[in-house]
């Protein structure tokens, strides 16, 4: 077959009144140009004037019968495994090497040939190059074909299967409700166990200091929060928190006093005073991150199938960490982490300044969440960039003023004319104690690992430690936040977008074209505070896990996906690196529990019996030595000389691990940026709009795609504007190419659309 072939009209058509067209197959994606580039001819089975298409009315180009385009195959040569529908990934512009938007498809999209490989090669992000690679270098039988068709059809995990049942049976709408009920009732019966410090006076644990702080809240003046008694749990979080243990209390009291009597209900351990903290926790999540997690899956998955969307949020529901470490182990997490999501949304949505504000509640609610600020002030810095030099520095005023003002509304108790100004030192110096050394107990971090051999705190003074942590855990997180800045000032040199004041304004209200970088950012930022910096916590894995947990929420094959690998495996170890203190807490059964019952719903196994990937054999041996030193554990009692054996060995174990994934959200935050225009050159032929087109089309549903629903209350996609480096999306992006011929008649188009499509090659 060569590059052109001729139309041969069906027997129902006139020859004399329909000459034949030439219709140009280069305008194929990269599956077809790959395939020409090899000169292995591509013959198609059946002519084509006994192929029989779809009819589809309104559609006609004056050549017989209407011609629509065969959907595509779902699993593309080039088509990530990891679903880079939510990310918003554009398509591949063979035409020239400047980005084009997938919703900027403006006339046919041909492919000079004969196109080079190395040319090809700055098109595409490595990953998808290696996967093409792959797949030319061993491609797949036919029967290995319809096997994993079959495996795909039948196999995932019990979410997955439960979904699918839902919708065959009917009940589809009931999908939601019954995961988020399902997780409630998962998270109410892990809080029938023990919890922090249950039974052990006369400091118990972070239950009592929580229930503490509810006490002295209702009953001192707020001058008096962050100073009163410190020895006995002092108030050490930010206001928000204090406000909101003022309200719990303030309910509490009203139902029995006694619970939060001043001094006198220290360490109260009665069930019905349990059975209201517990109750605290499990409002708070529904009211914060449960909405938080539906708006994320509707918003950054909208492009997306109903099924996939519900199977996301079932996967993020049921994050067993966090479920053990709130309502297990005592704590409100996920109130900081919900209002993260909250500000993810917005971003997405284009409402920079209410995500800003958001943001602002979650670092009020803990101090933690300052692990997102390189990654959330870098997106906003890149998008200022991008908007140009009027609209951007508007912009950044605008968030300076917002940021700012909602700080200072937190602290405002703290500040004159309500407080003299020296009093806004009692809450900084609690939120910030330096003063405690490096750390304090078994973590699985850079210094904890490190220390067995080196002895941190034997041979350096601990303001030398702060400072060699500083740098360390600003070295860490630089990549992903320079990452951002540099990519939002590429990208807008590529696009070369004007500085009108109208474009700019609208482009403001729009999410920029670096969001498909914020996952990763958020991801590299979080662990390199978790492994390098100071006064590091167990409990502060749950930070990597929101963004790592929000990546597997995108992936949609488990087979082959380097995401779902990396994350499941990560996941697994933080669950198991939270072992001693769970242990402590007397949680070993929800432990078990929700570790089977993680990987079960979202259908890992780490033990199969051939893994075909580097980091599956490592998954392999670090679950293997998991158990190992949980029998251990179980069998024999540490030596005297060493009695914290078996928490240094989970350190040593757990470490590595996280580690690796630090190194790996920086290579795809490379590659994700490659993608986005955000390295290689800027030059290219073509031509590229002053401001980003969007089409609010509606995008019909498959049974098993990924394409979704698009509405105009939430976008269709993350990263749509112009200015995104080309990567294959296979079955999506050829519905979005087909809804567009639909609109502009464009032969070519319509072609382009249906390249996916499986040939036989001879």
């Amino acid at each position: 077959m060569d590059e052109s072939s001729s139309y041969v009209p069906s027997q129902g058509s006139s020859s004399t009144s329909r000459p034949s067209k030439r219709l140009s197959t280069t305008s194929f994606s990269s599956q077809t140009s790959v395939a020409i580039q090899s000169s292995r001819p591509l013959r198609i089975k059946t002519p084509l004037s006994q192929v029989h298409f779809p009819h589809a009315s309104g559609i006609s180009y004056g050549l017989g019968p209407d011609i629509l385009a065969p959907v595509p195959r779902k699993h593309h040569i080039l088509q990530a495994s990891e679903s880079p529908h939510w990310l918003g990934s554009p398509t591949l512009s063979a035409s020239s090497s400047r980005p084009v938007s997938p919703f900027s498809l403006g006339g046919s999209h041909t492919l000079s040939p004969p196109t080079s490989r190395r040319r090809l090669s700055r098109q595409l992000s490595f990953s998808s190059l290696k996967e093409q690679e792959q797949s030319l270098a061993s491609p797949l039988s036919a029967h290995a074909h319809e096997r994993r068709k079959a495996d795909s059809e039948h196999g995932g995990g019990m979410g997955r299967r439960w979904v699918r049942w839902m919708h065959k049976q009917g009940l589809k709408r009931w999908v939601v409700p019954c995961a988020v009920l399902t997780s409630v009732w998962v998270k109410w019966s892990i809080g029938l166990g023990s919890y922090s410090g249950q039974g052990t006076p006369p400091m118990y644990g972070d239950y009592e200091a929580q229930r503490h702080w509810m006490e002295l809240t209702i009953h001192l003046p707020m001058r008096e929060w962050y100073k009163y008694d410190l020895q006995y749990w002092g108030l050490d979080y930010p206001p928000l928190t204090a406000y909101v243990s003022w309200a719990c209390g303030l309910v509490g009291s009203w139902i029995n006093a006694s619970w939060f009597a001043l001094d006198a209900s220290r360490g109260i351990e009665s069930p019905e005073s349990k059975a209201y903290m517990r109750t605290t926790v499990l409002v708070f999540d529904s009211l914060v991150y449960l909405p938080a997690l539906f708006l994320f899956v509707r918003t950054w998955h909208a492009n997306r199938s109903a099924r996939t969307q519900e199977v996301a949020l079932l996967t993020l529901l049921l994050q067993p960490t966090l479920l053990l470490v709130d309502f297990g182990h005592f704590q409100y997490n996920s109130v900081m982490l919900g209002l993260t999501l909250f500000a993810m949304v917005c971003f997405a949505r284009g409402h920079d300044l209410l995500g800003a504000v958001s943001f602002v509640l979650s670092l009020g609610f803990k101090q933690m969440a300052l692990y997102y600020a390189p990654a959330i002030g870098s997106y906003l810095l890149g998008k200022c960039l991008y908007l140009g030099m009027v609209q951007g520095p508007r912009h950044f005023v605008r968030l300076a003023v917002v940021t700012a003002a909602s700080m200072l509304i937190l602290f405002l108790p703290f500040l004159p004319p309500f407080a003299p100004l020296s009093a806004i030192l009692d809450p900084i110096t609690r939120i910030f104690p330096f003063n405690r050394g490096l750390f304090e107990d078994k973590v699985a971090n850079f210094w904890c690992a490190s220390d067995v051999i080196l002895k941190w705190r034997r041979r350096l003074s601990p303001k030398t430690l702060v400072r060699i942590a500083t740098g360390l855990t600003a070295l860490g997180f630089l990549p992903g936040a320079a990452g951002l800045v540099y990519s939002g000032w590429r990208v807008r040199l590529q696009t070369r977008k004007d500085d009108d004041a109208r474009a700019g304004a609208v482009a403001a209200r729009e999410p920029a074209p670096t969001m498909p970088l914020l996952p990763y950012a958020l991801l590299t930022s979080s662990l390199s505070f978790f492994l390098f910096s100071f006064q590091v916590h167990e409990k502060t894995i749950l930070l990597p896990l929101l963004p790592l947990t929000l990546l597997l929420s995108g992936v949609t094959s488990n087979e082959t996906s380097e995401t779902w690998e990396i994350g499941m495996l990560v996941s697994n170890v933080a669950l198991f690196s939270m072992w001693p203190l769970l242990k402590r807490d007397g949680l070993g059964v929800s432990y078990i529990a929700m570790t089977v019952l993680w990987n079960r719903i979202v259908g890992y196994n780490p033990f199969r019996a051939r893994p075909n990937s580097l980091i599956q054999y490592l998954s392999l041996v670090t679950h293997a030595g998991c158990l190992v030193l949980h029998v251990l554990e179980l069998l024999f009692s540490p030596p005297a000389r060493y009695p914290d054996l078996f928490p240094v060995l989970n350190v040593l174990l757990s470490t590595p691990v996280f580690g690796l994934a630090w190194l790996w959200s920086i290579r795809r935050g490379v590659e994700v940026s490659w993608a986005l225009g955000g390295l290689g050159p800027s030059s290219g032929s073509g031509t590229v709009p002053n401001t980003p087109t969007h089409h609010k089309a509606t995008v019909s549903r498959s049974e098993n795609g990924d394409v979704g629903e698009a509405s105009g209350a939430a976008p269709l996609g993350i990263g749509r504007e112009t200015g995104a480096r080309a990567v294959s999306l296979g079955y999506a992006q050829g519905r979005r190419r087909l809804a567009h011929s639909r609109r502009t008649g464009s032969i070519s188009s319509v072609l382009s659309a249906g390249s996916h499509h499986e040939f036989e090659q001879k």
